[in-house]
């Protein structure tokens, strides 16, 4: 995606002390709240949230705070919404908030699935139903929606279990790659993506496989911390080039 003039790659080209600061930081996330054994309960953005192990921590990781106050402040009156990846449902959560007529919350993780149902319930959302799934793999092919809301994993590499898979996207993206194309199959024509991106990730891939989906983009949100950025994208269907920022 375009951040200025100038599109930002990164990845596997940090300096050696960025990598080195990168590792320390999954190794401390990894073993500290990644793997916790136990569930845990926390307010985020209005809502009260379960946080069940092997769940990306909502209050922890400030990219859903950030997501979901924008998801909130849209208006999604009588939107049929799918959100791919859904650890504790949150987004999902932000999507029925903000007026959304059904939404449907995906995750590999059965851990996120059960906590994304429990949160449903627990929050009074009854248009959002969580299931397992592989991208989009639980969904009949034939079926369409208007929004379309993902925070996939920063950073390639090998995810050691389904808790790291919230961070690590297989070597090269592996586990992602197909999400643009299913997604740009998935979309009404009229229809909208929302995407978070980290300035960690490989951003000129995401590029390109946006391009080669036939998406457009544009850039509408930035949050930035000391250590890093987060990108939050629109896309939609489209036969020109990306849209520059």
């Amino acid at each position: 995606m375009n951040v200025g003039e100038k599109t930002i790659e990164r990845d596997d080209s940090f300096s050696p002390a960025r990598a080195v600061y990168r590792t320390l930081v999954h190794f401390f996330s990894y073993r500290f709240i990644l793997t916790r054994k136990q569930s845990t309960t926390t307010h985020v953005e209005g809502f009260d949230l379960a946080v069940l192990p092997s769940v990306f921590h909502p209050k922890i990781f400030l990219t859903s705070a950030f997501f979901a106050r924008f998801l909130q402040s849209l208006d999604l009156q009588g939107k049929n919404v799918v959100e791919i990846g859904t650890g504790s449902g949150i987004l999902s959560l932000s999507a029925a908030k903000a007026g959304a007529k059904s939404v449907i919350a995906l995750d590999i993780n059965p851990a996120a699935v059960k906590a994304a149902n429990l949160n449903a319930a627990k929050n009074g959302f009854e248009q959002v139903r969580a299931f397992q799934s592989d991208l989009f793999s639980a969904i009949p092919a034939e079926r369409k929606f208007d929004i379309i809301i993902s925070s996939p994993p920063s950073f390639s590499g090998e995810p050691r279990d389904d808790a790291d898979r919230a961070w690590h996207a297989g070597p090269g993206y592996r586990d992602i790659l197909p999400l643009f194309k299913q997604s740009a199959q998935r979309l009404h024509p009229n229809g909208r993506m929302y995407l978070l991106l980290s300035s960690d990730s490989n951003l000129a891939l995401m590029d390109r496989l946006t391009r080669s989906a036939g998406l457009s983009s544009k850039q509408i949100a930035k949050r930035s911390i000391w250590v890093e950025a987060f990108y939050l994208y629109e896309l939609s269907l489209a036969e020109t080039d990306l849209i520059p920022d």
